[in-house]
């Protein structure tokens, strides 16, 4: 792991004082200008609330939508995400939010976080809504993803809301926490696994290689990642192509829902008993979010991954 893991390199080495000049960001290749810090957000993914809860500035989100599962977030936090209106839950049998643009620009937000399937940066750019994507989450992608790009969100999000006494603070916890499972795992066993996300019922599993947040928390936990070659995020792969890899340990991945019917997903299909994650029973099923995008929540799912199956035995 880089020296710098946590520590946002190539941005400023202490917070930056508050101006009242405008805001601009670089988002998937787009500039998002801001002259102020928003106060009136939708969020449409569930991956920043941990970010925005920590930084004092959840109450900026008005309206949200689509899926926000309880084991993210602590009491405090789950009772501030009911307290906000929804615009609606429903999810695609691959977990995407469905929602409408014109749902959206009838709430006249002044920033959207997330960026559902079906609606354009540009049709909401027409309409003066800027839109921010977490950059691993861009469509061209960011190249290999490490910690640092946790800190990097965090950052971000401090700039935007003029938080960033409050983002140093976090990044600084945060980069403990991973140096605190590194050296708990130095000295351990070599073993090696896979980050899967199954579909429930039937049908596709892809893979993540080294260009997701599940290939740097595999390092950081000890464990070699089997689909470390491959240069993309996610990818389709065959239960033969996983078997013929043999992890020791599996971490499966789902957006809602029950982790059982997630776990049946693999360890019933025909010849999954070949696998060792199976049958030494080394399997982990965690919610979407604690492994991508990077954010806070990363951390969180990089411990449950050392604690639950990085150990070794």
């Amino acid at each position: 792991m880089s020296a710098c893991v946590l520590a946002a390199c190539g941005a400023p080495a202490g917070p930056t004082p508050a101006t009242d000049d405008p805001l601009t960001l670089t988002n998937c290749g787009a500039e998002v200008t801001l002259d102020a810090p928003p106060e009136r957000v939708i969020l449409l993914e569930s991956a920043p609330v941990s970010t925005l809860r920590a930084l004092g500035a959840l109450d900026s989100v008005v309206l949200r939508a689509g899926a926000f599962p309880p084991e993210y977030y602590d009491a405090g936090t789950n009772a501030a995400i009911r307290d906000i209106p929804s615009l609606g839950e429903e999810l695609d049998a691959s977990g995407h939010l469905q929602i409408s643009r014109e749902v959206i620009i009838g709430q006249q937000p002044d920033l959207v976080l997330g960026l559902p399937d079906g609606i354009s940066r540009e049709s909401l750019a027409a309409v003066g809504i800027d839109v921010l994507v977490h950059p691993t989450m861009c469509p061209e992608g960011g190249g290999a993803t490490t910690f640092d790009d946790v800190a990097d969100h965090v950052t971000t999000y401090g700039r935007l809301f003029d938080r960033q006494a409050e983002a140093g603070e976090l990044v600084a916890s945060l980069r403990e926490r991973v140096a605190a499972v590194e050296r708990e795992v130095a000295g351990g066993p070599e073993r090696t696994a896979a980050v899967l996300y199954p579909t429930v019922g039937g049908g596709t599993v892809y893979a993540y290689g080294r260009a997701s947040m599940a290939h740097p928390q595999l390092e950081t936990a000890g464990l070699t990642n089997v689909y470390a070659g491959v240069g993309d995020r996610v990818f389709e792969v065959t239960l033969e192509d996983v078997i013929a890899k043999d992890p020791d340990v599996l971490v499966l991945l789902h957006t809602d829902g029950e982790p059982r019917a997630v776990r049946d997903a693999i360890v019933t299909l025909p010849g999954a008993d070949a696998l060792t994650a199976v049958r030494e029973d080394d399997v982990l099923v965690q919610l979407f979010n604690f492994t991508e995008p990077p954010t806070p929540l990363s951390v969180d799912g990089l411990e449950r991954i050392h604690t639950t199956v990085g150990h070794g035995s």
